[in-house]
This record gives C-alpha cells, sequence and structure tokens, in this order.
C-alpha cells in the first residue's frame, strides 16, 4: 500500500474505508466506507456478519449491494435479521435475484428484503449525501455505485465499481464508458479480479468454447459444465441455443440442480434484459424448448443420471456432489469443462469427486469465459475516471499487487491494495501528489534459437516469487499468441496425467500406454517430466515414443 502523504483537506471532513474482506480466494466482499458522518456498508459477501456485530451501537447507516452474487452478498439475510430496520439497497434486478442465495430445500425462496434504485436516478440520502447507480455488466442487475458528499463549498465523489466489465455478455450489457466522461471520482474502488492479464475479445472466447463442446459432441463425448446457481449457467445456456454451430443440432441440454430455478427467475426478467435477448425470447423460448433443436430440458428427480449419456448430451449443473453418477457408466466417455479463475476448481467436493472416476472415459478441462474485465479493461477505466486514489479488491493477493506494480498508474494515482481490518485513509488534496513508485517486477532473460527449438533463458529471482511453484510444477509450459505478446502458461500434473491438453490426444494413440517406456504402471523415459512416476495409461507427454 502506498504511504499517503499531508495534503490541503477540510480539517473536518474524514473520508477513509475499512475492509471487513476484500475479496481474497473466497472470503467475499464487505467494506465499511466512512465519509464525513456517515457509514455506508459495501457489499456484505461475508459468510459470517460476526466481524460486523463487534460494536452494535455503530451498524453502518446504509447497505449498497452491487450484484446478487453470493461473494458480495450472501451476508445480507443474516445483517437483515439482526438489524430489521437497516436500508439496504440495490437494483431493481439484484432485489428480485438475491433470495436465489437463501434457497430453502423445497426450492423456494425468501421473500426480497432490499429496496431498489432505478438506474441513473440519483437518491439522496441526506441533505449532504446521494448515491447513483450505473450499470456494471458482468450479471443482470450488477451496478457501480456513485457517492456524492457536499461539504463546503465541494462537492466529493467515491466511485465503487463493484464486479465490472466492459464487454457486452449475452443477457448483459457492458459498463459504458461514455457515462463514465467527465465523472471524475476523488477516489475509485475498483475490483482486480484478472489482475493485469489480458484477455482475447469476448466473442472469441465465446467462439472457441462453442468449438471445443462441438468437437466433443462429434467425437461422441457428452459434456458436463459446472456452474455456479446463476449467472455463467444462463450465459452459456443462451449461447447454446443462439450459437450458429449448434443451431438445429439433434443434442439435449439438461439443467440439473439450482440452475433450473434460477432460469425460471430470468424468464420473469426478460424486460429488464438488453433489446436483442428480448427479441430472441420473442421467437423461441429463451429456456426450457423440447421442440426446437437443441432441446434444453430440466432434469427432474424421476430421471436417472446414469442414462443420461445414452443420447448426445451437454448437462449443466451447481450440485457438484452428483457429477460421478453420470459419468458412472462406463459405455459413455465425458468432457468435463470448468470455467477458469473458477471457485468451483478450488472446490474440496469437485476434486474428490474428479479424483475417484476413471480417466479413461473423463476428461476434465478448463476454458475461458470472462465474467470480468481484462488488465486492460481495468487500467481503461481508471484512465477514463482520473480519480486521485485507487483501492484495488476483489482478486489473488498477486493479481492485485500486479495492478499496484503498474508504472502508468504509479506515475498518476495514489495506489492502495488493503489488507482485512486495515484502515486506509483517503485524504483529498486540491492537487494530485505524485506517490512514491515502487519499481515493477521485471524479469529480463535471453531468447535463443537452436534448430528446431526455441531457449528462453530468465533469471532465477523469478522463481523467488509465490507463484513460481505452480507455474513450474511438471517442467512444462504451454505458450499462446495474444496480440503482438506471447504468454506462456505453466502446465499442471493434474492436466498431464488426467485432463490432458485435448480430446485428439485421448482419443489417438499417443498415451502412456503405448509408449515405448512405459512399464509396470510407471514412465521409465529419462526425457520426460513423467520419468519415474505412476502414470494412467491415457497419460500424454512431448516425449511419447511408439512402442511398435
Amino acid at each position: 500500500m502506498i504511504q499517503q502523504q499531508e495534503c490541503s483537506s477540510s480539517p473536518s471532513f474524514h473520508l477513509s474505508c475499512s475492509p471487513l474482506a476484500v475479496g481474497h480466494d473466497t472470503e467475499g466482499l464487505a467494506i465499511m466506507l466512512n465519509v464525513g458522518e456517515y457509514r455506508i456498508l459495501l457489499d456484505c459477501g461475508l459468510e459470517n456478519i460476526k466481524s460486523l456485530l463487534v460494536d452494535q451501537s455503530l451498524p453502518p447507516h446504509w447497505v449498497f449491494c452491487t450484484h446478487a452474487h453470493h461473494d458480495h452478498g450472501r451476508g445480507l439475510l443474516s445483517l437483515h435479521e439482526v438489524y430489521p430496520h437497516l436500508p439496504i439497497y440495490c437494483s431493481e434486478v439484484t432485489k428480485k435475484l438475491l433470495p436465489l442465495n437463501w434457497l430453502r430445500a423445497d426450492g423456494s425462496m425468501v421473500e426480497p428484503f432490499c429496496d431498489s434504485i432505478p438506474w441513473r436516478s440519483p437518491l439522496q440520502l441526506e441533505k449532504n449525501l446521494s448515491v447513483e447507480l450505473y450499470p456494471a455488466g458482468h450479471l443482470p442487475g450488477a451496478a457501480a455505485i456513485l457517492f456524492r458528499y457536499h461539504h463546503g463549498d465541494r462537492v466529493y465523489k467515491i466511485f465503487y465499481t463493484g464486479d465490472f466489465c466492459l464487454s457486452n455478455l449475452q443477457l448483459v450489457e457492458g459498463l459504458s464508458l461514455d457515462n463514465m466522461r467527465g465523472l471524475s471520482p476523488d477516489v475509485l474502488i475498483i475490483e482486480g479480479t484478472y489482475g493485469t492479464a489480458r484477455h482475447p475479445h469476448r466473442r472469441q472466447q465465446e467462439k472457441h468454447l462453442m468449438t471445443k463442446i462441438r468437437e466433443a459432441i462429434a467425437s461422441n463425448i457428452n459434456v458436463i459444465l459446472p456452474v455456479p446457481t446463476f449467472g455463467l449457467g444462463q450465459e452459456l445456456l443462451k449461447l447454446l441455443r443462439s450459437h450458429h454451430q449448434f443451431t438445429g443440432a439433434n443434442i439435449d441440454i439438461w439443467v440439473d440442480g439450482n440452475v433450473a430455478i434460477a432460469c425460471d427467475l430470468y424468464l420473469e426478467l426478460i424486460d429488464y434484459f438488453p433489446a436483442n435477448v428480448q427479441n430472441f425470447a420473442k421467437h423461441q423460448p429463451l429456456f426450457w424448448d423440447e421442440k426446437i433443436k437443441p432441446r434444453m430440458r430440466r432434469l427432474t428427480p424421476n430421471i436417472n443420471r446414469k442414462k443420461i449419456g445414452e443420447e448426445t448430451s451437454i448437462i449443466l449443473t451447481d450440485d457438484l456432489s452428483k457429477i460421478d453418477e453420470y459419468c458412472q457408466n462406463n459405455d459413455y466417455k465425458w468432457l468435463i469443462l470448468t470455467p477458469e479463475h473458477s471457485k468451483i476448481n478450488k472446490s474440496k467436493t469437485f476434486n474428490r469427486i474428479i479424483n475417484k472416476l476413471n480417466t479413461e472415459k473423463v476428461i476434465v478441462e478448463n476454458y475461458l469465459l470472462a465474467e470480468h474485465s481484462d488488465g486492460r479493461n481495468t487500467t481503461q477505466l481508471i484512465h477514463n475516471l482520473r480519480p486521485q486514489h485507487v483501492i484495488f479488491v476483489h482478486g489473488a493477493p498477486n493479481y492485485l499487487a500486479d495492478l499496484t506494480a503498474l508504472e502508468e498508474l504509479q506515475n498518476r494515482y495514489q495506489l492502495h491494495c488493503p489488507e482485512v481490518n486495515i484502515k486506509v485513509d483517503l485524504p483529498i488534496g486540491e492537487q494530485f501528489i505524485q506517490p512514491k513508485i515502487t519499481p515493477q517486477q521485471n524479469y529480463e532473460g535471453e531468447l535463443n534459437e537452436t534448430g528446431a527449438y526455441i531457449t528462453i533463458t530468465l533469471p532465477e529471482q523469478l522463481n523467488k516469487d509465490s507463484r513460481w511453484q505452480n507455474f513450474a510444477d511438471t517442467g512444462l509450459i504451454e505458450a499462446r499468441w495474444q496480440g503482438e505478446e506471447l504468454v506462456l502458461r505453466g502446465l499442471s500434473q493434474r492436466e498431464l496425467l488426467q485432463q490432458n491438453s485435448s480430446i485428439r490426444r485421448q482419443l489417438n494413440a499417443e498415451s502412456c500406454h503405448n509408449c515405448a517406456y512405459y512399464d509396470e504402471d510407471c514412465c521409465h523415459n529419462e526425457k520426460s517430466p513423467l520419468n519415474g512416476f505412476e502414470v494412467p495409461e491415457d497419460g500424454f507427454c512431448p516425449a511419447f515414443e511408439d512402442n511398435g
């Protein structure tokens, strides 16, 4: 965190924030914003609200929820039960989606208890404090929040993005930079989920995923897509129904678990969706259609999951504990696709089940379908808003540190990467004070072409970073072009031994079982990174040599 420097500000005005949770890993997000005499809670993704109840004589004056995902809203019901008269505000769609976080065993939902605010309609909270919501993309109803605080002869502005995305998704339009121009907040609290990573255009991501699924189906491999209850699952269903690669395809799309309940609720929100989605829904159902191919069906309790694979199928589910039931029948092959950066990949339940499955019949791979803005769009938004203070939250600590290390940001703004329960003071000066620049960690190396190989040599200091262990897990990397940049990614043991980098590898003969160095379930090739390890028959590595 950059050390604050003295600057001129009204002595009676104080601005600070105290994070109760900053969105690392699975902890959720909850930030207490102190503006003058007011306490404002931004999101309440706490699994346990105990930290909010330490001093019950000082509850927040208001609570604002940016969107309905559980890491931003799961603590709201408990908070409402403790403080039933505490005002909790959100957008109209978020108000309707939030109850999905507290579904009862029978699938019923609690009554909505939040107050909604229309888009771009400033609400006067107090004589000197107002709030305004801006559509943020990411999820239907997701809001970025602007506070205006009048003090003396000046208006102070604090802008909180929540989770945002500049790109248009299937069911929600992206955050509009045109609406942001000239806003010039004094403080920007912004998510940094993907750090400085750059992603291909959203439509390219969608095309790549649809191609991957289509190739699996063409090879008689069924597909399972584990997803959260709402958000990504409904995006994928809309994409599968409308993408040209699946138009008229004789495929059954099954929706299992609470994803189906969320789909029903989405159907009630059609009027809030973009015009192109509303037009689509006028000509064919958004969900639940058994006449138009591909057919979309709800998986009811009377349907045997073990028999789903008899017909070419795609399954979406949020019930990770049931995945093994689909895959128990060894007559069918399965491709399980999980989203990158997803909490699903970190789920103990998911990984325990995956490790039990027959690796000859089940492949597990990741795909990218970004729901947040990448590093390029994050910096673009910052430069458009031009705040004095930038506070990064919601992301792995290393990713947030990467953003605060960007020289293009350090030269212009005061950057903060707060820790839980550490108050961040935000003095506002009439003029920007140049912050101290922390040197960015760049690693310079050499590149050599040697015959059929290209060697990249980097300094040893690189392995001091905590991310190195995961990157160098197997000693193998995957490289791809991203614009004019070459991106390197480390391949994990799990990818090599179980997931394989493509369906093709499972279907052809280049597997450990057919390798000249495979004996007694182990690899004996000294040139292989798997040498000495017990490997599955369908394992693969670049050192493969045909046993014929």
